[in-house]
């Protein structure tokens, strides 16, 4: 980049980085004055005591909730099966037993499951991203003529249920138009319709719109083109965008079940969600309680770690359905 467009980026960014300040210390000053509680009730002991063990309280029931299925499904993973049906609502196991995990990875080959659903999610997060961000650069920055009709009908397709488009997409990928090539048993079945997601597309649309349109006119003033302005300028400002689409279209993809059982119907190349159904009359109880405690564990973790990424996908998927 030149210094024109540098000199804007820099111009920009205060700017836009004063207006977010503002905005939450607007947003803090509105929280503190809705309250259910008085500044005077807060100052009383007994008041500020009871708030506390009031949310204590919530807390520990929130964890008991939402972590007890957890610690149970690891209880029985790491117990027999006689020991799980003689007692299925005891805390604690007898004794730890490893026995099932290595017995699902490697008798049942969910090891095979594992990468399956690994290459699922890859292809699934390559290709939409991609139609994200280019459908949403091209509606925000670029602006054809055709831009209003487009967007229109992006948002028109948030309307139309799932099972509605389910046979006519099902008959799309047996025999794709022009090509007339079938995708039926092969990843591509599935990477190419998850790809076109109409909520990624506004997400990174009204991303990019936000962006301050100086530092386009900076950079076409410095002779950059569309590809020079997306690459050098849209995609390092739209990191945050870039993350939220991304944990998006992961959790999409690894929870899909209906439209993998149709279009890989061999057992070998089907993810975790489509197979887990399949074993659970095939195998052992406590191998079951494995498979299941492996294909539950994978996104706690991954929620954990980018927890405020989810978050932040969370509002701003809700905010664009509502």
């Amino acid at each position: 980049m030149t210094e024109t467009t540098t000199r804007a980026i820099a111009v920009a960014k205060p700017a836009s980085g004063g207006a977010a300040r503002s905005r939450r210390v607007r947003r803090q000053s509105d929280t503190e004055d809705r309250s259910i509680l008085s500044e005077l009730d807060r100052r009383r002991r007994g008041m500020r005591v009871g708030v506390a063990v009031l949310g204590g309280l919530v807390i520990v029931a929130l964890i008991i909730v939402c972590a007890g299925p957890l610690a149970w499904l690891f209880k029985a993973a790491t117990s027999t099966t006689a020991e799980t049906l003689s007692s299925p609502f005891s805390l604690w196991p007898t004794g730890i037993h490893w026995d099932a995990f290595a017995q699902v990875w490697t008798r049942v080959d969910f090891g095979r499951y594992f990468w399956n659903t690994l290459a699922l999610m890859a292809g699934s997060l390559f290709f939409g991203v991609l139609v994200a961000a280019t459908g949403g650069y091209g509606l925000a920055v670029l602006k054809p003529r055709y831009a209003k009709p487009v967007f229109a009908a992006v948002l028109a397709t948030l309307f139309i249920p799932g099972v509605i488009s389910l046979v006519p997409l099902y008959l799309t990928v047996i025999d794709v138009p022009l090509v007339h090539v079938s995708l039926l048993g092969t990843l591509w079945a599935v990477w190419l319709p998850s790809s076109a997601n109409a909520v990624n597309v506004l997400l990174m649309q009204r991303f990019f719109a936000n962006i301050p349109g100086e530092i386009f006119e900076a950079a076409r003033i410095d002779g950059a083109g569309a590809f020079r302005i997306f690459v050098s300028i849209v995609v390092p400002m739209s990191r945050p965008i870039f993350g939220v689409v991304s944990l998006l279209t992961l959790v999409a993809s690894y929870k899909e079940f209906l439209w993998p059982l149709l279009v890989l119907p061999n057992p070998q190349d089907q993810p975790i969600a489509v197979a887990l159904p399949r074993l659970e009359g095939s195998i052992d109880l406590a191998q079951l309680m494995a498979a299941l405690f492996i294909s539950v564990i994978i996104p706690v973790i991954l929620f954990l770690i980018f927890q405020r990424q989810f978050l932040r996908a969370a509002g701003n998927a809700g905010a664009l359905k509502g």
